[in-house]
C-alpha cells in the first residue's frame, strides 16, 4: 500500500511533466521510455514509466496476487481483463500503482494534477476489476524513483527531454507507439532525435 509520505511533497519544475528519454539512455532501462514525474522536491522525484509493459494482463495481476482472498476473480470484460500493465520503474517493482481519473478516489488517494491521481491499494484494484472504478486508469508495477539532486544532474547531462504531460497519453493503452507519437506531436522526428536536443 502506498502512504502520502511515500511520495515527497512539494512542486518541483519537473512535478507533472513528462520525461522523453534521449537516444543517450539506449542502452538502459530508460531506452525509449515516457516517464509521467508525480513528484519532485529538494528530497528526489518520483515516477512511472507509460509506456513499457511488463508482459502481464490486469487478469493476471489480480489472479496471481491476494487481490481477491475471499472470494474468486469476478468475470471483467475483456477490456480491463486484457488490459496491460505497465513497467513503472526499476524500484519495488512488486508493488502496483494505479494512475487514474478524478472520478475515483479512495482514503490513500493522492492527486498528482487536476487530471491524474495516483492509488495504491488492494480495493481500487478489486473496483476496477468490479467495473466500479475510475473511468480510465493505468496499473503499473513498481516505479522510477530519484535521489536529492539525482534528476537535475540527468538533466544537465541531457539524459532527458522535458514536455508538458498530456494525461490521456498516460492512460492510453497503446504502449508500443507512445514514444513516436509523442515525439511528433512536440514536432520532432524520432529518426532525427539526437543527443542534442534541448528542453521544452
Amino acid at each position: 500500500m502506498l502512504n502520502k509520505r511515500d511520495v515527497p511533497d512539494g512542486s518541483g519544475q519537473f512535478e507533472g511533466k513528462f520525461l522523453v528519454a534521449m537516444p543517450g539512455l539506449a542502452s538502459s532501462f530508460f531506452a525509449q521510455t515516457i516517464i509521467y514525474i508525480c513528484a519532485h522536491n529538494d528530497e528526489g522525484a518520483m515516477g512511472f514509466v507509460v509506456n513499457k509493459t511488463r508482459g502481464m494482463t490486469f487478469f493476471d495481476l489480480v489472479e496471481q496476487t491476494d487481490v481477491f482472498t475471499d472470494n474468486a476473480v469476478p468475470s471483467m470484460p475483456s477490456s480491463i481483463a486484457y488490459a496491460p500493465i505497465a513497467h513503472g520503474g526499476p524500484v519495488d517493482e512488486h508493488r502496483g500503482f494505479v494512475l487514474h481519473t478524478s472520478d475515483y478516489c479512495g482514503e490513500s488517494t493522492i492527486p498528482i494534477s487536476e487530471t491524474v491521481f495516483l492509488t495504491s491499494t488492494t480495493q481500487v484494484l478489486r473496483m476496477i476489476a468490479s467495473g466500479r472504478g475510475p473511468k480510465r486508469c493505468t496499473v503499473s508495477l513498481g516505479y522510477s524513483g530519484w535521489g536529492p539532486g539525482q534528476l537535475e544532474s540527468e538533466m544537465l547531462e541531457n539524459s532527458w527531454l522535458t514536455l508538458e504531460a498530456d494525461p490521456s497519453l498516460v492512460f492510453d493503452q497503446d504502449h508500443e507507439t507512445k514514444y513516436d507519437r509523442l515525439l511528433r506531436a512536440a514536432g520532432i522526428q524520432p529518426e532525427h532525435f539526437v543527443a542534442g536536443c534541448g528542453h521544452a
